[in-house]
């Protein structure tokens, strides 16, 4: 069996990989960040502010997973709690009192599942975000820059457009986890990353995705400015898109429905 898909994973986890702060730093200027989500705290794991784009105002919102070893405990490695999300929420419904677009970068193994967290509803914050990002009636980008992992992902991902890099990952659960709970065995996440469908390419496939990043020259000049241009772009075509709300609802309505040519399961597997 192919471990391409776990090739993949191991890709997206890379500590030189470029995060969340690195792209706001080099595709917008003059970012604004904005703190807390005026019930508990603030959540470092949620970068989330105002920038341009060019010339153009808007939201941006970004899981950071830090780079070193203390960025990386202060940002708690990318698990974000429930008020982060409900931080990001904050935002994208000023957002959307201003007419500004949302961009979010996605790049976490999951929500912070800690006690502290669902104590202080962690479902529920997620869950609203879900609910409250299918009516934003603005344009909504969601770019997957590393590990795109489970609720604690799509909770920033419910978008007009969801993009992924062509080494990032997308998937409901870690192929570690996947393997552990199917066979008992974590070491047989190579098996599990290939019939999780987690790829860039899978997921265009699928059409859970609408395009895939090339990774060529990533982190230089060159590549994010590629990525400005692009963006641009597709903020001012969805902006003069007056079907925003039914496209993205018919979006992810069709999401999961059977197609017999892309499940690849034999009967001896099912």
């Amino acid at each position: 069996m192919s471990i391409v898909a776990y090739e993949r994973v191991k890709l997206a986890r890379d500590n030189k990989r470029p995060t969340g702060s690195d792209y706001i730093k080099n595709v917008f200027t003059g970012f604004m960040e904005m703190h807390g989500d005026r019930f508990f705290g603030d959540d470092p794991a949620i970068m989330a502010g105002i920038a341009f784009l060019d010339d153009m105002p808007v939201t941006v919102i970004a899981i950071e997973k830090g780079h070193t070893a203390k960025e990386r405990a202060y940002r708690n490695f990318g698990a974000p709690s429930p008020e982060g999300y409900r931080k990001a929420l904050r935002l994208m419904k000023q957002a959307e009192k201003f007419g500004r677009a949302i961009i979010c970068f996605v790049d976490t193994s999951g929500a912070y599942c800690g006690s502290e967290s669902e104590e202080r509803g962690q479902g529920q914050a997620i869950a609203e975000n879900l609910m409250e990002m299918s009516t934003l009636c603005v344009p909504t980008i969601s770019i997957v820059i590393g590990e795109g992992g489970s609720g604690g992902a799509l909770a920033l991902s419910l978008s007009d457009r969801v993009w992924m890099l062509e080494n990032a990952v997308y998937s409901v659960i870690s192929p570690e986890g996947c393997a552990s709970i199917l066979w008992k065995e974590p070491d047989k996440a190579k098996e599990a990353a290939e019939s999780l469908r987690m790829t860039a390419d899978d997921a265009l496939m699928l059409g859970v995705i609408e395009r895939i990043v090339p990774e060529a020259g990533i982190g230089t000049a060159d590549f994010y400015r590629s990525l400005k241009r692009e963006l641009k772009h597709e903020v001012l075509d969805l902006q003069e898109d007056p079907d925003l709300l039914q496209k993205r609802y018919f979006r992810f309505r069709k999401l999961g429905e059977y197609a017999p040519e892309v499940t690849n399961l034999k009967n001896e597997e099912l």
